[in-house]
Parts: C-alpha cells; sequence; structure tokens
C-alpha cells in the first residue's frame, strides 16, 4: 500500500502486534512511553470491552514493516461506526453529508478512545527516518480510506510538528482549544498563589477551604499497591454516575480499571474525597513523564468546590511536588482559566475523501482556526496571573 522500502498492513486488535514492537515505536527521545500510548492501556481497553466492535471501535491499526518484516511504526486506528467518544467534533459533518445523499459512516479515527489528550500518532520506533516513515504512515493511511470507501480519516490530538506533516499530505487541518496548568518550578501550592492577582489567590483559598473544612472530608491520593478492588469498586460508581448523565452510558467497563491497575498501576493516580469511612468522590489521573493527565471524576455525595479540590487543586499540588511539567485536566471547561489552567492550541487533521465534503469542510476550518486563535489571544488576557507574569512572558 506504501512505496518501498515499507509496507503497511492492518491488524485488528493489539494482541496480534508484540508489546516490545508496538512500545518501540511508542517511546519518545528519551525512551519513554506515554500511558495513554503504551501497548497495555490500548489491549486493557480491547479486552475488557470497552473499544471494541460492539461498542463501535473496531480496530484497525496500521503497522509498518520493513524489508525485513521488521515493525517500525504503527498508528492506532479504529473503523467506527459513530463519533461518540472523540472531543473532536465531526457530528454537523456528518448530518450535512447524509442530508446531502452520502453515508458518513464508517469512517477511521486515528486516536487513543475515549482520551482527549494530544501525544503522538504517527508512532515511529527510533533510528529509524522519521520523515520518511511518518510520511509513509500518513500517506498509508490515507490509502487504507481510499480504499475501504470510507468517508472520511481523523487523526486526533495528534503533535504540531505531526499536524504540519499531515497538512503537507494533504490533509485538512483543525485546531481547538484546552487549559493546560503549567508549573514554572513552584515550590509550593503557596508559590504558584503568589503568582496569582490577590482577588484570585483569595478566591482559590477560599473555594479550598470551603470544599473541606467542616465537613469531615479527607484527600487521599492513591497510586501503585494502593489501587486496590476495592477503590476501583468506589471509583467505578463515581464513573459510572458522570458517564450515564454526560452519555446515557459510561464509555469504559468495570474491567478496565482492574485490568490497568494491574499494568500501569505505578502510572495512575487516584485522588479520592474519603467522609465518614467511605470515599464519596475521585478523580483518576495518570502520570506521563513530565505531565499528569486528568481524565475522570465522580461523586455520589454534592459539596461545593470538591470538583474544584479533588480535579485541579489537588492535581496542581500534585505536580508541583513531584517536580512534574503540566497538568493537562481534559477537554474544554472555561472555568478551569480561573483556577491558574491557560488555553493551549489542540491539533486535529482529516483527510476527507469525498471533493464536494472536503471543499465545504475546508472552507468551514479555515473560520474555525481564526476563531480559535482568536479565542485563545482573549482567554490568556484573562488569565489569572499577576499582570507582571504575563507580560514578562
Amino acid at each position: 500500500m506504501s512505496a518501498p522500502p515499507f509496507t503497511i498492513r492492518i491488524v485488528s486488535s493489539l494482541a496480534e502486534i508484540p508489546a516490545a514492537d508496538w512500545n518501540a515505536c511508542a517511546a519518545d527521545e528519551t525512551g519513554s512511553v506515554d500511558p495513554f500510548l503504551d501497548h497495555a492501556f490500548f489491549l486493557s481497553l480491547e479486552e475488557s470491552g470497552s473499544a471494541v466492535r460492539a461498542t463501535g471501535w473496531l480496530g484497525h491499526h496500521l503497522v509498518l514493516e520493513d524489508a525485513a518484516g521488521v515493525i517500525q511504526g504503527v498508528m492506532p486506528c479504529y473503523l467506527k461506526s459513530h463519533s461518540r467518544g472523540e472531543y473532536v467534533f465531526d457530528q454537523g459533518w456528518a448530518e450535512a453529508y447524509e442530508q446531502a445523499g452520502g453515508r458518513y459512516y464508517p469512517k477511521l479515527q486515528v486516536s487513543v478512545p475515549f482520551t482527549p489528550a494530544t501525544g503522538r500518532r504517527l508512532l515511529v520506533r527510533a533510528g529509524m527516518d522519521q520523515h520518511l516513515a511518518r510520511t509513509a504512515l500518513a500517506q498509508g493511511a490515507a490509502q487504507v480510506a481510499l480504499q475501504r470507501g470510507v468517508s472520511s480519516l481523523h487523526v486526533t490530538f495528534c503533535m504540531k510538528d505531526e499536524w504540519d506533516l499531515l497538512g503537507a499530505a494533504g490533509y485538512l487541518q483543525r485546531a481547538d482549544t484546552q487549559f493546560h496548568f503549567e508549573n514554572a518550578g513552584y515550590a509550593d501550592f503557596d508559590a504558584f498563589l503568589a503568582a496569582l492577582s490577590s482577588r484570585k489567590r483569595k478566591v482559590i483559598r477560599r473555594e479550598r477551604r470551603e470544599a473541606l473544612d467542616g465537613r469531615g472530608i479527607t484527600i487521599r491520593r492513591l497510586t501503585g499497591a494502593e489501587l486496590t478492588e476495592a477503590a476501583w469498586d468506589a471509583f467505578f460508581a463515581f464513573y459510572t454516575d458522570t458517564g450515564s448523565r454526560k452519555w446515557g452510558r459510561p464509555y469504559l467497563t468495570r474491567a478496565f480499571f482492574s485490568l490497568i491497575g494491574e499494568r500501569m498501576a505505578d502510572r495512575i493516580l487516584l485522588i479520592m474525597a474519603e467522609r465518614d469511612g467511605r470515599y464519596i468522590a475521585g478523580a483518576i489521573n495518570f502520570i506521563g513523564r513530565d505531565v499528569l493527565y486528568g481524565r475522570h471524576w465522580g461523586c455520589i455525595e454534592e459539596h461545593s468546590f470538591l470538583h474544584f479540590e479533588v480535579c485541579y487543586y489537588q492535581a496542581i499540588e500534585h505536580a508541583i511536588e513531584t517536580g512534574l511539567q503540566r497538568v493537562e485536566a481534559g477537554a474544554q471547561g472555561e472555568h478551569k482559566l480561573a483556577r491558574g489552567y491557560r488555553p493551549v492550541e489542540t491539533h486535529s487533521a482529516h483527510f476527507i475523501t469525498d471533493r464536494g465534503l472536503r471543499r465545504a469542510v475546508a472552507d468551514y476550518l479555515v473560520r474555525e482556526r481564526g476563531y480559535v486563535a482568536s479565542a485563545i489571544d482573549e482567554l490568556a488576557a484573562m488569565a489569572p496571573f499577576r499582570k507582571a507574569e504575563v507580560e514578562s512572558e
């Protein structure tokens, strides 16, 4: 499917790819593997029944091999029958295309299921010509879309350099906004607060105080061997409550949490709120080389500001204490801005096979990218940091 020296084949399950080969391709320049790119994470999604054919996520992973049959690159890809669990919204494109008589689904989705975290998507083994191999993956994926007769191929939450490469390969470029905390070498949480304006500093202190004081609530951070099945049972109840209200049904099964607890315990941080001897709320975070990724939150008791404490302030505090450089708190949420998270641009790339749909989407994306850039500038100006610090950046 691609020009020599590579060939591309497609597999339907991560179990068909040796973990050592996958992770060798997924490793960054330091040899570290992002938790969401780890073979164990994808395999747990499949084996738990979370990202499988029955849920609309049929594995269609691309494997790039050299002339000797050695795996030199991979691309996590799914044949999808819907647009749920992606956090880059194309339902409007689907509706317009189908009203015009087209068939939008199935489509191909290059992503980490249910995970709006930026990371590499064109995964190439160290020592390879990165540009050549990644271009082969980009072109090969487009050829697969054409040969399968699907409407489109979507590469979501990719790195900026991948976005540029995909754009050069004919993919349409899309941008969006998230909010991240950047650790400026703060000694502790108070040092972080000192960088904020006086008014915002007081608000955060009040929110933290009111979330816990007088309510008998204790915050516990669990990782490694502390991630017991009892802790997962409690967290899954929180996650199910939130997922049912947001999506109608939760994306992840209970088995998924047990599997990642077995395989990735040291890369997971559960921040749990306990009252009267039982857990009442919690948030799951994944620990990267220099990033803490906040993912899911839920509760069985409502308490003012407890969501901010568990999801945002505890995450910031943990990042500062452990020397992590950034906290990514998931998709959307302008309310994060007032709590020390800054707006950043995220990227996705889209290969549209139908010429008419491609023209319409391309025109829309030009306007959308302009809006996103302006919105980020406006939001950055509203950041709660003291004016002297903002001007010096």
